[in-house]
């Protein structure tokens, strides 16, 4: 047990956080023993959407094209907590979560209606690191800078060239909704204040 709260404790959380990282991670995980039916039935499906299937628009996200695909997204999870959790208020990363997601359904919705469906986590995940670099940017971290370089290095390469090389095993990589949650956790987290003190 105490090299259990070592570990979460070097992930940047204690208590009732490690939980919620514990939590987090299992959402992510779970979903994949539904197999092939689960994920159809939970994916963006953009006709089963428009046939009224608005559970897509949140499910989508927590689901995955296989056990790697949702390990490696848990990981960027873990890599995000330990980085960015303390940054934020709990409700306001719920808040900046919720913002990722809606411009993630919203830009492949409005923006690129020809992605007939979508898995993953990984465009949640780049709005999470997008708030909390611009937290670490707001404090003069000098973290932030070569972070917010990272994403933008990351997405221009992905929009101009499609998904970075070592992703090319997980055919589909649908780059645009690294883009939209990069956005959208950005916009939210634009109005929240991040906490103060440095992790």
């Amino acid at each position: 047990m105490n090299a259990l709260n070592r570990l979460l404790k070097s992930l940047n959380c204690d208590g009732r956080l490690g939980v919620a990282l514990l939590a987090s991670c299992a959402v992510l995980l779970l979903p994949v023993l539904a197999g092939d039916a689960g994920r159809y039935a939970l994916r963006y499906d953009r006709a089963a959407l428009a046939a009224g299937e608005w559970w897509r628009l949140i499910s989508a996200h927590f689901v995955h094209l296989d056990f790697d695909h949702a390990a490696l997204n848990t990981l960027g999870l873990v890599l995000m907590w330990a980085l960015f959790a303390r940054d934020y208020r709990p409700l306001h990363w719920l808040a900046i979560l919720v913002g990722a997601i809606a411009a993630i359904d919203a830009g492949l919705w409005l923006r690129d209606s020809t992605v007939a469906w979508y898995v993953g986590s990984s465009g949640a995940l780049h709005g999470i690191m997008a708030a909390g670099t611009l937290a670490h940017l707001r404090r003069r971290d000098l973290d932030g800078w070569l972070l917010a370089a990272f994403i933008l290095v990351k997405l221009a390469y992905e929009q101009s060239a499609g998904a970075l090389p070592f992703t090319d095993s997980h055919a589909g990589v649908v780059v645009d909704a690294h883009l939209f949650g990069t956005i959208g956790g950005a916009a939210i987290a634009a109005f929240l204040a991040p906490r103060r003190e440095p992790l």
